[in-house]
């Protein structure tokens, strides 16, 4: 029985007060935070739970442990035996970690297990967990006879792997660690067994500092994952652990990283390696937000991928979400930095997960079907799936999921295991609302067609129905077998179930407040002006000599100022280099390239072509080299209103949405284009303006 002092104490207040406690007043009572609390209590119901008790709640919140008075005994007795220990399991593989990365290449497992203060046994299981877990960053555990044990790594996967581990474990623990180190509380020398409280508040004040007053924006998880990770490059740093050479293409985050690190370097006499700079940068590119309406629609292939994500979600809930573009900038803005988190191995930690789980399930298999389906080389983890989940929650406008998933359970008499079974299901699938019995006789006159999921013990020859046959216990495979019918059935179940609510028309679309007719009259005259702008300015333009991009550019330029579509092209063209340094503008497989930019010297939007009379080499979106032979350019003005900024994302998504689109973008013939131009606009207004309003 492993419990920690403070556990002892909570379940002894509990037993002796019956009632008079709340979270709260305990928390008062044991000097620690409500959070820190309600964290034991988890882990204390789970400890009941072998006693045969559990932990409930009065109309006051007090709390009860209740059960027979023989168990409250029996409890009573082990924890007068009980040794406690101040350390959980995950707090000693924490430590086992540290040792790991910080005392050297190898081990002997008895000198570890004496340093941890456990068993040999204990520290064999420990070791074979994080073997498992470290893998996953390219950090080799083995163990030798002879030899003991050996960990090789180079030092970002070190650094990436202990960060992460706080980040999942510990995230609560950092989170109160911080605030209380924002009161001035320090209990000890060391926070969470690591950290130098004097470095991580400080690393606090500045980070938050600078990003108060630059335009970048974190979330609470990323903000607190960008401080874990320069604290352990600091720390590391200070024991002279050296960074291998990194290089990344990222201009801004380095500069932002460079002035934040110099400011520690002055405060604590440490020096941060252009190498150690570059690797925090990486971290801050994949937490940065985006403000959705601030994304300027450049990732063509990103955008077609969100575009077929939410085709893909719609035709398994049987709710059409194409036209909703404010899910599509969204999804655009967050997917960018989530896919680069992914690549890089970053953790992330959302609290949500399994909330979002439990109170969406069918929207949540509709997601992670459809992400598994598009994005095939990516495995999004639960917690990316669970927030890009929240997005369609929010398109959908409902708080709580209305489709359900009704089962029948078949067996021979309909008693016994049947009942077992079906509690089994209940418990095993949260997705399943509601279990219904019957015997092989009842279902032969029954109405199965209101059933989504039929689940048989014995086989039933007779029954036309697709069904799925178990063991009555319930296997693990058979567990496996009802989820991947779950989840390659998600239509089936929410074919005719429209969501009733108020989100939802009667059409199965989002429902939408009532507009006054001047509101629709300006967004026509909006779309108008737009689309008008587009194709008067259109032109495809065929280049005499050998030229590079910018000097292509700089012509395109130059004539726009002259037609006074623009003004200060030097202005403009700077921007459009400086958006190309920070990434690739070649569409891959294409022989296009997209630049754009928007700008205040910017009047009306532009979309034009240069065919080049000799391919040049440029940096794809992929971050290869390509030769491109068509140059696309497409400027706007800085301040744009929503449909605006749907028009220019239409035609961004628009040059690969299919063979057919690439061939006619990379044709240079003006004719075609702006055919294809027109039919796209005249569908957008067909299906967003027309049939909508």
């Amino acid at each position: 029985m492993f419990i920690t002092s403070r556990e002892k104490a909570i379940i002894e207040l509990i037993i002796k007060t019956s009632g008079k406690h709340t979270a709260l007043s305990m928390a008062t009572f044991l000097n620690v935070s409500v959070r820190t609390i309600h964290r034991d209590l988890k882990t204390i119901e789970n400890t009941l739970s072998h006693f045969e008790l559990k932990l409930i709640r009065n109309n006051n919140d007090g709390l009860i442990i209740e059960g027979k008075n023989e168990q409250i005994f029996r409890l009573i007795q082990k924890l007068l035996e009980v040794r406690p220990v101040d350390q959980t399991p995950q707090e000693r593989k924490l430590n086992l970690l540290i040792i790991l990365l910080h005392e050297g290449k190898s081990f002997k497992i008895q000198s570890l297990a004496s340093q941890l203060a456990v068993s040999v046994s204990t520290l064999t299981a420990y070791l074979d967990e994080l073997t498992d877990w470290l893998s996953n960053y390219n950090v080799v555990l083995t163990r030798k006879r002879g030899v003991g044990i050996e960990l090789q790594a180079g030092e970002t996967e070190k650094r990436k792997a202990l960060a992460n581990f706080f980040l999942i474990y510990f995230n609560e623990e950092l989170i109160e660690a911080l605030f209380l180190l924002e009161k001035g509380n320090v209990e000890s020398d060391k926070v969470i067994h690591y950290f130098n409280p004097e470095y991580l508040s400080n690393i606090d004040r500045l980070l938050s500092e600078y990003i108060s007053k630059g335009q970048s924006r974190l979330a609470d998880s990323d903000y607190i994952g960008l401080i874990v990770h320069i604290c352990i490059t600091m720390q590391r740093i200070k024991m002279g652990f050296r960074m291998e050479e990194v290089e990344t293409d990222l201009p801004d985050e380095f500069q932002f990283m460079k002035m934040l690190c110099h400011e520690i370097e002055e405060q604590f006499k440490v020096h941060f390696s252009d190498s150690s700079i570059h690797y925090l940068a990486v971290i801050l590119k994949g937490s940065k937000l985006q403000n959705a309406d601030a994304v300027h629609y450049d990732s063509v292939i990103l955008g077609q991928y969100i575009r077929n994500l939410i085709t893909y979600v719609s035709s398994q809930l049987h709710v059409d979400l194409s036209s909703d573009f404010s899910l599509f900038q969204g999804l655009l803005a967050h997917l960018e930095p989530s896919i680069f988190r992914i690549k890089q191995k970053m953790a992330v930690f959302n609290p949500l997960t399994e909330d979002i789980r439990r109170k969406y399930p069918v929207l949540y298999m509709a997601v992670k079907n459809s992400l598994e389906k598009q994005f095939e080389d990516i495995d999004f983890p639960d917690g990316e799936i669970a927030f890009i989940v929240l997005h369609f929650g929010s398109a959908l406008l409902l708080r709580e999921e209305h489709i359900t998933i009704s089962s029948l359970v078949v067996c021979p008499t309909g008693i016994g295991t049947s009942k077992m079974l079906a509690s089994r299901i209940k418990k095993e699938f949260i997705e399943i609302d509601s279990v219904d019995v019957k015997t092989i006789k009842e279902i032969q006159h029954a109405d199965l067609s209101q059933y989504d999921l039929i689940i048989s013990t014995v086989r039933l020859p007779f029954l036309r129905t697709e069904y799925i046959l178990v063991n009555p216990l319930l296997s693990h495979d058979d567990i496996r077998s009802i989820r991947s019918y779950l989840s390659t059935n998600i239509k089936s179940f929410t074919r005719n179930k429209k969501n009733q609510g108020r989100a939802i028309n009667d059409d199965g679309g989002p429902a939408r407040k009532k507009r006054g007719i001047h509101e629709v009259l300006d967004e026509i005259k909006s779309v108008h002006a737009s689309i008008e702008s587009i194709l008067n300015n259109f032109h495809v333009y065929r280049s005499r000599e050998r030229e590079n991009q910018k000097q292509v550019l700089a012509k395109m330029i130059a004539e726009a100022e002259k037609n006074k579509q623009l003004s200060n092209g030097e202005s403009v063209l700077m921007s459009l280099e400086e958006r190309e340094r920070k990434g690739g503008l070649g569409i891959p497989h294409t022989g296009m390239a997209l630049y754009h930019c928007r700008h205040s010297d910017i009047y009306e939007m532009i979309f034009q072509v240069t065919r080049l009379k000799e391919p040049t080499h440029v940096k794809g979106m992929d971050g290869n080299q390509m030769e491109m032979e068509s140059l696309l350019l497409m400027i706007a003005p800085e301040e744009l209103s929503a449909r605006e900024q749907e028009i220019v994302s239409l035609i961004s998504t628009s040059l690969i949405e299919d063979h057919q689109s690439i061939l006619i973008f990379s044709s240079a013939s003006e004719e075609a284009i702006k055919t294809k131009l027109e039919d796209i606009f005249l569908d957008y207004i067909q299906n967003n303006l027309i049939r909508n309003d």
